[in-house]
């Protein structure tokens, strides 16, 4: 069941060639590239989250969207670039050239196919700014093809209101919002009885740097946690993670129906 969360008939994999080739309007068909990575996560979740987050939110996505709408996604990409997390037994890490390369290589092959609009899907807090620049590279290299650099919890949602103030601002990694959706998503693979409550030490006070603002420092996880968790795990419950999963998800079906209806602007 290579599929997984995805739907599959979402799942581009399962298309045979004459399918994509006969394809209808490929111009407007909204292929979704999954992005995450496997990365330490606290002692309570796998190292599999970022890129389970993907899949669970695509997949509710996909299977909420008007079965006339073309979207389908592609395999998740699994590693990404995580070495601010390698002081923690299980990280795998690419560099930043070797992802920016893979993304820019998939992306080759997708406009080959004769599809014109891509979204890269990012669960993994420490590559923006990849998805960013390999988006930017792509569509100036491919001036027809519409790139969507995204990031999954970018999207409208009500996270923000099941979470405490402190959360909101500390809770980056492993905390009460990722431990709850892996508790909807894989609750079988989330150990509760080793969950911690651990926020980043040693921030700079009453300065204008911090680690994710507009004026940040960089950081390894291990310089901040001793624990990997960054945030409250204590408080997650599945309940609360039901309800980010279909919130998250709206979110997504928003967009990629955004996307299906976009037009490159182009002023000439």
């Amino acid at each position: 069941m290579m599929h997984g969360f995805i739907p599959p008939q979402r799942y581009f994999p399962y298309l045979t060639w004459p399918e994509i080739k006969q394809m209808p309007d490929k111009k407007n068909v909204v292929i979704i590239q999954p992005i995450g990575a496997i990365e330490q996560h606290g002692p309570h979740l796998p190292i599999a989250v970022d890129s389970a987050i993907s899949l669970g939110v695509l997949g509710k996505a996909l299977g909420q969207l008007e079965p006339t709408l073309p979207a389908y996604a592609l395999p998740c990409l699994y590693y990404g670039k995580s070495n601010e997390h390698w002081g923690f037994p299980g990280t795998i890490t690419l560099t930043a050239t070797t992802l920016l390369s893979i993304i820019k290589e998939m992306a080759a092959s997708i406009y080959r196919s004769g599809f014109r609009k891509l979204v890269l899907m990012n669960s993994h807090g420490g590559q923006p700014q990849i998805m960013e620049i390999a988006a930017r590279d792509i569509h100036q290299e491919y001036q027809d093809f519409a790139v969507f650099p995204l990031f999954t919890w970018r999207v409208p949602h009500i996270v923000g209101d099941l979470l405490t103030a402190q959360e909101q601002e500390y809770g980056i990694h492993a905390g009460d919002a990722e431990t709850s959706i892996m508790l909807s998503l894989l609750p079988e693979q989330v150990q509760m009885n080793q969950a911690v409550k651990e926020y980043p030490q040693g921030l700079p006070e009453n300065s204008l740097l911090d680690m994710e603002g507009k004026l940040p420092f960089a950081w390894l996880t291990q310089e901040l946690s001793t624990s990997g968790v960054m945030g409250d795990a204590t408080v997650a419950t599945k309940e609360k993670g039901d309800r980010i999963l279909q919130s998250v998800a709206d979110g997504w079906v928003q967009v990629i129906q955004d996307i299906y209806k976009f037009q490159q602007p182009n002023v000439n």
